[in-house]
């Protein structure tokens, strides 16, 4: 199997494919509100050029570095490239502040790439037994799943567990806007034909994030420029440092690469949920729990990892039942279709040299992002050197043309603006922005799959707990609620016996 591996993907012209989408991804994903989706979207009509192994090397390579990219304009502008990246944009970001923006990005970097060959790894096992586990998900396992995803955002939030429930109520609000799916029926849609397919999370995240940080930055221009903007490091010390909270932490970045595996062999999962969940868990058993959301460097290192391995695990259920783990691989599988090939448990005995080819450009994929994500990120980080009245404009700038381009309406434009005004001031009160963005992602894959699961009960909330896998998600998504609604009381009877002790 290595053997054919090494045959089909090292062919000279396969590796100069290979590299040109590295560097075609790396750029994508480092500009906010272009994501690795439309990346690949992008690529598409050049791979009807190409053959089959060609073609799905640069859909392979293009997603595994974008993943990454987007890491880049989530350190140094606080615009998350990915929703995954949301989960530790503010360590990252704060980590930029405090002149280790190198650092933060290495080690983005260095976990990402062994969270990707650790995940290829996983897939060139146990593809098929990881994928009749997905395969056996229905709507109640998917609706817990998300619900723990949801539930793994406010335990991780920097502010308080009530304003994190906010921040969650209000991304989920933002969510219900659109057709309701349950009756077919327009909600705060307000007339506006473009809010019927609701609100992209593309220009939702923009506004939060890019939008209310220009505000920020336009309300802090009159005070001293912070010095720690003018900071770069030393390419040598940074890359150090990276390799050494590396070699500190294996067990975490293991684990997290493992758990981005197999949550991105659930159909509708993603990356998303992964890399929250492994924050989450890194935080839980870190001896340092306070420092996440602060500048944690263990926090990135988790959601990396967790990032690129769930790329792979993707893949699990659209190699074996032709059923797509995330947005990526649903194109994938249209390449494949035009192709003249069908994607299904016998492409394994079929067509072998396709699926040892995949395995084989992941790996190279992982291993080539390295030094071009180097490059990446010595020439990315001057920009830490451009005077923040001039960085204001051309983050709004890009904002908008991001929106504009991922959505293709005007609406999205005062989606960016209205969502960012909101984001200002919800910073303003202590809200924590990170939150919110989970609730509007997975906000329509909660509901949706609530109101089938309802339907198929008959209104029996029993039926939630009658599959296995449904049986043991539910019981963790309901301790951790629990867990959240003591540390909420907790936090709020503290604050009076203190002002009643004072008294």
């Amino acid at each position: 199997m290595f053997t054919d591996i090494l045959m089909n993907v090292l062919a000279p012209d396969n590796l100069i494919i290979i590299l040109a989408a590295t560097f075609y991804g790396c750029f994508v994903g480092a500009v906010p509100g272009l994501t690795a989706t439309m990346a690949v979207a992008l690529l598409v009509p050049f791979t009807f050029f190409l053959d089959p192994t060609p073609a799905i090397s640069a859909i392979v390579a293009t997603t595994t570095t974008a993943i990454f990219a987007g890491d880049i304009s989530g350190t140094l502008l606080r615009i998350p490239g990915t929703p995954a990246s949301a989960a530790y944009v503010d360590d990252a970001f704060n980590l930029s502040q405090q002149g280790r923006a190198r650092t933060s990005l290495f080690v983005s970097l260095i976990t990402g790439a062994v969270g990707g060959v650790i995940g290829v790894l996983i897939l060139m096992l146990v593809a098929p037994q990881l994928a009749r586990i997905a395969i056996s998900f229905s709507s109640f396992e998917t609706f817990w799943l998300a619900g723990l995803g949801l539930s793994c955002a406010v335990f991780v939030g920097r502010g308080t567990v009530p304003k994190s429930f906010a921040s969650l109520f209000i991304g989920l609000a933002i969510a219900s806007v659109g057709i309701d799916v349950a009756v077919g029926h327009p909600r705060y849609t307000f007339g506006v034909p473009d809010l019927l397919d609701g609100i992209s999370f593309i220009p939702a995240m923009i506004g939060i994030f890019a939008f209310s940080e220009v505000l920020r930055n336009a309300q802090s221009l009159d005070q001293p420029e912070q010095k720690v903007l003018q900071v770069t490091e030393n390419v040598i010390s940074a890359l150090g440092r990276a390799l050494k909270i590396v070699a500190k932490f294996p067990t975490t970045i293991l684990r997290s690469s493992v758990l981005g595996t197999m949550v991105g062999a659930l159909p509708g999962a993603g990356a998303d949920i992964a890399a929250w969940i492994s924050y989450a868990i890194a935080r839980r058993f870190s001896k340092d729990p306070d420092s996440f959301g602060k500048g944690s460097l263990v926090g990135i290192a988790a959601g990396g990892s967790a990032n690129n391995a769930a790329i792979g695990g993707a893949w699990t259920p659209a190699l074996v039942f032709g059923i797509p783990g995330d947005s990526v691989t649903a194109i994938a599988i249209g390449v494949l279709l035009l192709k003249g090939m069908s994607p299904g448990p016998r492409i394994f005995t079929d067509q072998p040299e396709l699926t040892s080819s995949l395995f084989g450009s992941f790996l190279v994929a992982n291993i080539m992002m390295v030094p071009v994500g180097i490059l990446a990120v010595l020439a990315s980080t001057y920009i830490l050197k451009v005077p923040r009245a001039a960085m204001a404009p051309i983050i709004l700038l890009f904002s908008l043309v991001g929106a504009f381009a991922i959505a293709g309406t005007v609406t999205a434009v005062w989606i960016v603006l209205v969502l960012g005004i909101m984001g200002y001031y919800m910073e303003k009160v202590g809200i924590p922005l990170a939150p919110a963005i989970l609730g509007i992602v997975l906000g329509k894959i909660i509901e949706d799959n609530f109101m089938i699961s309802m339907i198929k009960a008959q209104g029996d909330f029993l039926l939630f707990f009658e599959r296995q896998y449904s049986l043991v998600l539910g019981v963790i998504t309901l301790a951790l609620w629990a867990l959240l609604i003591v540390r909420a009381i907790r936090e709020v009877i503290r604050p009076r016996s203190i002002q009643k002790g004072k008294k």
